[in-house]
């Protein structure tokens, strides 16, 4: 007999299940939201397109009113892996700086190599006996772009070089490009190079790129009456610099890279005026120093201007593009990670910045060709966005922005600087090809200019990184 009551042989009447497809439900659920969270994205980003603005630059001012006044400048250029970022794309960005259409005495060039490579210190030597030639034949014909190897695979005014001229030195650019390559594919320097100079002596107690001292050579010392061109002409001083990495020490990646750039600078040339440039973003506009003191420089607005930024332009795009590797403008993203921690810290201290976008495009570079690459850029940029913003949410709850102080990570540095170093370069302007940076940020003096220093910061880069670091 079928029991009716409530013990064990009970039988409910009813049943209540889960309603089929609520999977579905929250997935589109999750949609909707995704779309108003774009859309607020959307509505918070026009800001930017409200009142966009074009500068342009007059040159020629600057030099009729400061041509004699004309200040130094320390061009800093950085690597990491000889492996990922080829030496002769290295020297090639070097050579493009060390030609630029300014006085070359009041130019210094440093090489910061994190992977400590003797190969690199090698392309860097023959670039300096090169320089003796292609900066002067850059300045006789006025040529662009001046990376050798990106004016050699354009096709330029055939009447504006002497073709005799042309032939020559692309002949020792070749030559030159032998050389390094076939050391390159042999792993080692050659003995018969390495007596030669004596700074390879320096690899000789190197046991692993993160485990080595100091190496500090000056290949071309401007103060030396020597260090000229093959027309007699001054060169740029000309520095290689691999920092010293022991394995219980951190390094701090780029940070600790730039950290030492400016102290070692500070020793040799000291100038007031900083380029930041990455090694695969060569130069491609010879007055790209002559348009950011136009800023500088200025009489009634120079003063309060901190860093000049350019965007980043790239030579491998696609022609379909399928990257996204062209979405490099500013108003693309709005985040300029790396430089949101530094750059916000001057901004808040009364400082501006300058993006500058001139028709001559002032670095190109190149952009992630494979998706495996693009992938890895993806990540960066989640993880600098993610970090920026909580590091601008926590600056906010503990400093006065209107105050002259910086605090980073609950670490308050207090201060007030009257004249910093001026700082120009690719500027982040989107989240493309980025080191981010994060950690502490500390003032610190020497000689007559002041600087930041980041401690305990990782650096997240490789051969796409970008080259701009603020101050």
């Amino acid at each position: 007999m079928e029991s009716t009551g409530e013990g064990e042989g009970y039988l409910p009447l009813f049943e209540t299940k889960q309603a089929k497809g609520q999977n579905v439900y929250r997935l589109f659920s999750l949609s909707r939201f995704v779309e108003l969270w774009f859309g607020l994205y959307w509505v918070v980003t026009q800001s930017i397109r409200w009142n966009s603005v074009c500068r342009y630059t007059f040159k020629d001012r600057l030099s009729n009113r400061f041509e004699d006044k004309l200040p130094g400048v320390d061009i800093f250029v950085c690597t990491a892996d000889a492996t990922i970022e080829p030496p002769m794309m290295v020297i090639n960005t070097v050579l493009s700086v060390m030609a630029y259409n300014y006085p070359s005495e009041k130019l210094s060039v440093y090489l910061s190599d994190d992977g400590g490579s003797d190969l690199t210190f090698y392309a860097l030597l023959e670039a300096s006996h090169f320089a003796k030639h292609w900066i002067p034949f850059c300045k006789n014909f006025n040529i662009e772009p001046r990376s050798p190897a990106a004016y050699f695979s354009t096709k330029g005014d055939p009447l504006l070089v002497d073709s005799k001229a042309l032939s020559s030195i692309k002949k020792l650019y070749e030559e030159m490009e032998y050389r390094i390559e076939t050391a390159s594919k042999l792993g080692r320097i050659p003995e018969d190079i390495r007596i030669k100079h004596k700074g390879f002596s320096e690899w000789d107690s190197v046991s692993s790129p993160r485990d080595h001292q100091t190496i500090l050579q000056v290949l071309i010392d401007r103060r030396n009456p020597s260090a000229v061109d093959s027309e007699g002409g001054s060169m740029p001083t000309l520095v290689y610099l691999a920092r010293e990495k022991r394995p219980n020490h951190p390094h701090n990646f780029k940070a600790g890279a730039m950290n030492a750039l400016i102290r070692v600078s500070s020793k040799i040339s000291n100038e007031k005026i900083i380029l930041n440039v990455d090694c695969d973003m060569y130069s491609n506009n010879s007055d790209t120093v002559r348009d950011s003191l136009c800023f500088f420089m200025d009489e009634r607005k120079g003063h309060e201007i901190a860093f000049v930024q350019f965007p980043q332009c790239f030579i491998n795009i696609t022609k379909n593009d399928i990257y996204g590797g062209s979405l490099t403008v500013i108003c693309e993203y709005g985040c300029p990670v790396e430089d949101v921690i530094t750059g916000l810290s001057i901004h808040c201290r009364g400082w501006k910045s300058i993006y500058c976008n001139p028709t001559r495009k002032g670095f190109l570079g190149v952009a992630p060709a494979t998706l495996a690459q693009t992938l890895v850029q993806h990540k960066r940029w989640a993880e600098g966005t993610s970090t920026a913003q909580s590091t601008a949410i926590h600056s906010a709850a503990v400093t006065n922005f209107t105050s002259n102080s910086w605090s980073f990570k609950g670490n308050e540095v207090g201060g007030s600087s009257q004249e910093m170093p001026r700082d120009f370069g690719l500027g982040q302007v989107s989240q493309s090809m980025t080191n981010h940076f994060s950690g502490e940020l500390e003032i610190a003096q020497q000689g007559d200019r002041q600087y930041v220093e980041l401690r305990n910061s990782r650096g997240y880069g490789s051969s796409t990184r970008q080259a701009h670091w603020s101050l």
